[in-house]
């Protein structure tokens, strides 16, 4: 079945990728009506999902991640029509002449076929879609059981959108078996998937990562930090903190951790504490001794929690915060608190992550915020694509060689 599916892909693929800006921007608007047309089944797929999630005892904080609205849907219908009015990535070229007369041009093309394995977030399913369309890429899409029948019902109306246009259906495709099997074969689907891109958790990319034997983008995996630098405005700091940690505690572009430097721990942990009320806080033992909280282990401060779950310590240092951050981070989103110019400097300098931020939150790790439309997801690799990736890294090149009969 696996096999099958993917092979139609790739011969959605050719005909996608060939196709003009003007038919996939129609393709994209007719994927956005449809979302918002259809929006009352897509919905009566996610309550399913919903009930059975609840059942299941999932966190609060998942089930957000899980539930769409009227609302989230329009939000992901207007994501769409934003890809609509980026440029063409296939439209980019260059060109050169060699001495001999030999023409060189270096143009952007498709990777062909995409998979992504993801976990409890149906938006990934319209997003992924709209990116792969508009790049001119076929893609194969799996879902966490979690969200199976959201992902169905709303991978059914984008095949069917596309459709309409005169694109083959079978450029938007979803796996709608969701055991481990499947995503163990789809990671083995060489000479049929191009790229395979994992979006959740640190398991799920690290098995991806330990066992694809195509191509993957690693993605995702968020443990980011904030340090409050001696020199770090207070109100500025517990506003930030607060903003990254709790506006949405689910995604990887969240606050895990906070290091606070010595000198000012002991005036603004508890307002640390007073501001993140609904925050369990797990402090190294110098932490302990200044606010209510429970002892973190070492593992602690290595942790993902994607929930109101926040890994603090003292530092004695700037370098101290930075060989932490390094040691622990995930490569994806960092952030530092200060009034010192030089502190800033070290910090962006020093620090190993995709995203390096100065007195600003780390939620805006993000391609919609970043200016680039939707993303496929957060690169914490250093290889093509790092940070957002949007439609750009979701494209490969080739050279077309032009001559008149020069020989080597």
């Amino acid at each position: 079945m696996l096999t099958q599916l993917c092979k139609s892909a790739r011969k959605a693929s050719v005909l996608l990728g060939n196709s003009s800006t003007d038919l996939r921007n129609t393709a994209l608007q007719a994927m956005a009506n449809a979302l918002v047309e259809k929006q009352g089944e897509i919905i009566a797929a996610n309550n399913i999902d919903i009930e059975n999630a609840k059942a299941n005892g999932i966190s609060t904080a998942m089930l957000d991640r899980l539930t769409l609205t009227e609302a989230r849907i329009e939000a992901i219908a207007k994501s769409v029509e934003k890809v609509i009015a980026l440029p063409d990535p296939l439209a980019k070229s260059e060109s050169w002449v060699r001495p001999n007369g030999i023409k060189i041009t270096k143009k952007r093309v498709p990777f062909g076929v995409i998979a992504i394995i993801y976990e409890a977030r149906p938006n990934v399913t319209a997003d992924a879609a709209a990116l792969c369309l508009k790049s001119g890429n076929a893609v194969v899409l799996r879902g966490g059981k979690e969200a199976i029948n959201s992902n169905i019902a709303m991978a059914k109306v984008l095949g069917e959108a596309v459709e309409t246009v005169g694109l083959p259906k079978e450029c938007v495709q979803i796996v709608t078996d969701t055991s481990r099997e499947t995503a163990n074969q789809l990671m083995k689907m060489k000479g049929y998937v191009d790229l395979l891109i994992p979006r959740g958790g640190k398991s799920l990319i690290r098995s991806v990562v330990d066992n694809a034997t195509v191509p993957v983008i690693e993605t995702g995996a968020g443990n980011c930090h904030v340090y409050f630098d001696k020199y770090a405005d207070e109100d500025m700091a517990v506003s930030v903190l607060n903003n990254s940690k709790c506006s949405r505690p689910s995604v990887c572009n969240a606050t895990e951790s906070l290091l606070v430097h010595k000198d000012i721990a002991e005036k603004l942990l508890p307002k640390v504490k007073e501001s993140l009320a609904n925050v369990e806080i797990r402090g190294c033992e110098r932490v302990c001794k200044i606010i209510d909280a429970a002892l973190a282990t070492d593992e602690d401060f290595y942790t993902e929690y994607n929930d109101y779950i926040l890994a603090v310590k003292v530092v004695d240092s700037l370098e101290e915060a930075i060989d932490h951050i390094n040691t622990h981070g995930t490569g994806h989103s960092e952030c530092i608190i200060t009034g010192c110019d030089i502190a800033a400097e070290q910090f962006c300098n020093t620090i190993d992550a995709a995203a390096v931020y100065v007195n600003a939150s780390t939620r805006f790790t993000d391609g919609e915020e970043f200016g680039f439309g939707a993303e496929i997801g957060i690169s914490t690799q250093k290889m093509h694509a790092r940070g957002p990736m949007g439609l750009t890294e979701m494209t490969t090149y080739k050279y077309v060689v032009t001559g008149d009969g020069q020989v080597r």
